[in-house]
């Protein structure tokens, strides 16, 4: 599937990157949100970045987003275990 976007020529020029290089970024920049907020696994946000897991776990790190994926009753319940 194929999405396009209008970017203002302004915004396209702060950023300072060719076409390709842009669209990756912004690929990369969706998947990892999407990762971080929990709207797509780490293998769906690697296919989306256009990237291995692995590839896409270095990205993450660079990023300062957590490979792991964790909610509020998770760390409740590892808090209880004694």
């Amino acid at each position: 599937m194929k999405v396009e976007l209008d970017i203002p020529g302004t915004t396209f020029s702060a950023l300072r990157q060719p076409p390709k290089e842009l669209a990756a970024c912004l690929r990369l920049m969706a998947a990892t949100k999407l990762y971080e907020t929990g709207g797509l696994s780490q293998e769906r946000a690697a296919e989306l970045a256009g990237l291995s897991r692995q590839d896409f776990l270095v990205q993450l790190s660079r990023l300062g987003v957590s490979p792991f994926q964790c909610v509020a009753d998770d760390l409740a319940f590892l808090s209880s275990i004694k």
